[in-house]
């Protein structure tokens, strides 16, 4: 089910819809769906943007990186790669397709049999540097130094982050303990030390505790996306 880069798609192959669609038509074409509408303000009036958060600097490929510290895989074919994610909900292919196309990265999707659905990218040589720092053979982890800025923490909370009140949960991928403890570390950096859920306890994801450690999620991802319904992303306090 071929999508453009752009998120559009073919009207015979609409995206899942399970929520009601923002309309494409309030918006211009290319324009991001989250396009922030209630802007932050500081003392001085003016809006304030979070070092290192999502809406600081432009989108780039590299970002992908955020879905490869949670469930996202990449896999290699010849001089190519390519990107494959999980997601649980409707929203999140629409969020997820439009993130990519932001990013010059074409992407479709496609129901599980489990009810979910599967976003991936294409193959292409555009995501070779991202495999090339992630795999290890057939063993994929961050490489080293791995960080976590907004715009990566955008796009894995767009797959697998889940709401707990006051709490948000950012469920991770793979089996190695090795890899969960070197995206915490990214975390901790990132000003966000989250609580390791081991696969027995509902895991194996993070748990961002606390309002406090909520609004630094908020601050760094910034405005929840058109399509994600409300109570599914984080606020500032």
């Amino acid at each position: 089910m071929p999508l453009s880069g752009s998120g559009e798609t073919p009207a015979a192959l609409p995206l899942p819809v399970t929520f009601p669609v923002p309309d494409p038509a309030t918006r211009r074409r290319g324009e991001p769906a989250e396009r922030p509408t209630v802007p932050e303000r500081g003392a001085t009036g003016e809006r304030q943007l979070v070092f290192f958060g999502a809406e600081t600097g432009e989108p780039s490929v590299a970002d992908l990186a955020g879905l490869l510290a949670g469930p996202g895989e990449v896999h290699r074919m010849g001089g190519t790669a390519r990107l494959t994610v999980e997601v649980d909900a409707a929203w999140r292919v629409h969020v997820l397709v439009t993130e990519l196309g932001r990013r010059g990265v074409r992407a479709t999707w496609e129901p599980t049999e489990d009810r979910r659905y599967a976003v991936r990218t294409a193959y292409t040589r555009t995501i070779v540097p991202l495999a090339a720092a992630w795999l290890r053979g057939p063993t994929q982890s961050p490489p080293s130094g791995f960080q976590l800025d907004g715009r990566r923490l955008r796009l894995w909370l767009a797959a697998a982050g889940v709401a707990e009140t006051p709490d948000f949960v950012l469920r991770l991928g793979g089996t190695d303990p090795r890899r969960w403890a070197m995206v915490g570390a990214a975390l901790h950096a990132a000003g966000l030390t989250g609580d390791l859920l081991a696969p027995d306890a509902g895991g194996p994801a993070y748990r961002i505790a606390g309002r406090r450690r909520s609004s630094r999620l908020a601050e760094l991802v910034g405005e929840r996306p058109d399509a994600a319904p409300p109570g599914t992303w984080p606020t500032r306090d």
